[in-house]
């Protein structure tokens, strides 16, 4: 468990690290339209590598813990679906747009509840 916390943490490290640089740069100057796509797009392969940690540290836990981990992901889905499609609805009725970057944090903020909501329930 211990290496899985590291190699999140390198992750999350490599992550920023990829997010500031691709940003600056972008910044610096004009870069053809094939260049900006993959500046843009390199936080993504931190990310990658963030859900196979995530996904091989669910692989090891044991079966209880892996249920609770199910089912506080299948919570935070659906809760993220109901938000997102109702608050696409109150667009409509005149609320501003929101950017997809809040589509993930809403999720984990979620997956966090749901696991709190799990552990409480089969502590």
């Amino acid at each position: 468990m211990k290496r899985n916390l590291a190699l999140m943490l390198v992750g999350f490290a490599a992550y920023a690290f990829a997010l500031v640089f691709s940003q600056k740069l972008l910044q610096a100057g004009p870069h053809g339209d094939a260049v900006r796509i993959l500046l843009s797009l390199a936080p993504m392969l931190p990310a990658v590598f963030i859900c196979g940690v995530i996904i091989r540290t669910i692989r090891h836990l044991d079966e209880m813990q892996r249920k609770l981990q199910v089912e506080a992901l299948a919570f935070a889905f659906a809760g993220t679906a109901l938000l997102t499609f109702g608050y696409g609805f109150l667009e409509g009725a005149g609320l501003p747009t929101l950017s997809m970057f809040v589509v993930w944090p809403l999720m984990a903020a979620l997956w966090v509840i749901g696991t709190v909501i799990g552990r409480i329930r089969y502590g």
